[in-house]
């Protein structure tokens, strides 16, 4: 199976590399999940949905107590310090939630990549105005795994991890992305017209 991006990767042995968009583009292509793995989330999240609440909470509990940085992000739990409070917090729930629900719309659309690809740049670039930077992304990847380990029980092994992990690089890799575009396009909309590349000014 193919990704939508993925004949960018096919050609980088013919042509040369010089843009940051080709480069990420090559990065997306080469963390696409294969036929089995797509296939390993989807038998496995047919047991994660039924407790995607719990596993929302718990992955941010998680995050809040790994990287309390993140709080910074979460204009609501910033000053929190007893993380007990968070697992009974109905925001925190909420948010949870969210998150779990980007994450089983991407399970659903790994069999369209082309709509799975457009809702993650779509995702980065609106974490570009909630003030999340990349970094964090992959912090969420260790979380969910930790979250849902104890809920799979015997079915986790080494090889369904590995394809949660591609999937969460696959998706991660577009939502950096989408967080630069949009980086770049608020970075032009701030120069004064005259600063701004005019196309339509070519040399005569």
């Amino acid at each position: 199976m193919g990704c939508a991006i993925s004949g960018l990767a096919a050609k980088a042995e013919f042509s040369e590399r010089t843009t940051e968009e080709d480069a990420a583009a090559a990065a997306a292509a080469a963390a696409c999940p294969s036929d089995d793995q797509i296939q390993m989330i989807k038998d496995s999240w047919k047991v994660i949905r039924d407790d995607i609440a719990k596993v929302g909470i718990i992955m941010f509990v998680r995050l809040f107590e790994t990287h309390p940085e993140c709080k910074d992000v979460f204009f609501l739990f910033r000053d929190v310090e007893d993380l007990e409070r968070l697992r009974t917090s109905r925001e925190l729930r909420a948010h949870g939630l969210r998150v779990m629900s980007f994450i089983e719309k991407s399970v659903a659309r790994l069999d369209q990549l082309e709509r799975l690809e457009a809702l993650a740049l779509e995702l980065g670039k609106s974490h570009y105005h909630y003030n999340a930077p990349p970094k964090y992304y992959s912090y969420v990847e260790a979380e969910f795994i930790c979250a849902v380990q104890p809920i799979l029980k015997e079915r986790w092994t080494s090889e369904l991890e590995e394809a949660w992990k591609t999937m969460f690089q696959f998706v991660t890799s577009l939502m950096k992305q989408g967080y630069q575009e949009e980086s770049d396009r608020q970075r032009l909309l701030a120069l004064s017209p005259k600063d701004r590349p005019d196309k339509k000014n070519t040399a005569l």
